[in-house]
């Protein structure tokens, strides 16, 4: 069976590079505050998760998708059998929508105001993974590698204090509440893992 987040990835990586050289697209797929506002114009909740700002914008969370959405991909099918592959698409549409709410509510009086790319989704991912198996190590440029709800705990901290800049042309808010929704959404499906979460880094010990 294919496996559903390569299938995300693929899609993902063929709109991102269309709508590249058809700016009509382009501006039509991007998250804009105010035009869904005025218009209704409500897809773009979703499909600004599917567009990106270059190339190493969409390399760089398609790499991320790929390790962490696989992992996540079969903690579903483990933890809900067949009902798995529908959780897994609505867990990812619904983190790109969830994670844009924020910047919307903020900035729907604002015209020209724009965000793209599926970092949200992404940071949801990310933070599944972390929940289901917290001491796997995640490894930063290849060489520093550290449990994952370490890093998970920066990620946040960093997410939280950055999203109070409006000087950064870096949607902090979207991964931060990307990440909390994919705290409480894995949680949601296995509740038990919160318990098996809280046992595995009380036990840990650093050295």
């Amino acid at each position: 069976m294919i496996s559903l987040n390569l299938i995300i990835i693929v899609l993902t990586v063929w709109v991102s590079i269309y709508v590249q050289n058809n700016t009509h697209f382009y501006g039509q797929l991007m998250m804009d505050p105010h035009e869904v506002m005025k218009k209704r114009q409500y897809w773009r909740l979703i499909t600004s998760g599917f567009v990106h700002d270059g190339y190493s914008h969409l390399g760089f969370n398609m790499f991320t998708l790929y390790f962490f959405g696989n992992a996540v991909e079969q903690y579903f099918a483990y933890i809900l059998g067949s009902t798995s592959t529908v959780a897994f698409v609505l867990f990812y549409l619904s983190a790109l929508v969830v994670s844009d709410l924020p910047g919307f509510f903020k900035n729907k009086n604002r015209p020209g105001y724009n965000t793209l790319g599926a970092s949200g989704g992404v940071s949801a991912m990310v933070f599944a993974s972390i929940i289901y198996a917290p001491l796997n190590k995640i490894c930063l440029f290849a060489v520093l590698c550290f449990p994952g709800f370490i890093l998970g705990v920066i990620f946040l901290i960093y997410s939280f204090t950055q999203g109070k800049s409006l000087s950064q042309n870096i949607n902090h808010e979207a991964h931060l509440y990307g990440a909390l929704y994919g705290i409480a959404f894995s949680i949601w499906v296995y509740p038990e893992s919160f318990i098996i979460f809280l046992d595995q880094i009380l036990s840990y010990r650093l050295f």
